[in-house]
């Protein structure tokens, strides 16, 4: 993520849906009015580079999601998420970059039906979210 902001806004979501890690690289730091309860509640691991990161979760048993409009990615109304996942959601100007798109397993696209053809970072990850939680309901923390 480039905005503080939106990051905050997505550890925000995560702390609504029970998700209980965000992983983030760079220079990535919360907006704790943002972020809210969030802050307190979700752990915010950060990183300097995503492919070693999205190696050792995939070690670990973890299917890799992507969610970016590119070729063969798949409708996310009609995604099905299986219980062990990771959401990988890229930078807000250029998407998920090749050294980190060759390593999911598959890839989620909301489909969009007006102008522009992308949402915002952080709304394109609560709905992602919100999916994923919709199919596996519970309070049990992710």
């Amino acid at each position: 993520m480039r905005s503080h902001v939106n990051l905050s806004h997505i550890v925000r979501t995560c702390g609504c849906f029970g998700i209980a890690r965000v992983i983030a690289t760079g220079a990535a730091r919360l907006d704790e009015k943002i972020a809210r309860d969030g802050a307190e509640h979700v752990a915010l691991d950060i990183h300097r580079s995503l492919p070693p990161v999205l190696d050792r979760l995939r070690a670990e048993g973890y299917e890799l999601v992507g969610l970016e409009q590119a070729t063969g990615s798949e409708p996310l109304f009609a995604f099905a998420f299986t219980p062990r996942t990771v959401l990988v959601v890229g930078n807000e100007r250029t998407g998920l970059e090749d050294d980190v798109l060759t390593r999911l397993d598959r890839v989620a696209e909301i489909p969009m039906a007006g102008l522009p053809h992308s949402l915002n970072a952080a709304t394109s990850t609560s709905i992602a979210i919100y999916e994923y939680c919709r199919q596996f309901p519970g309070p049990t923390p992710r």
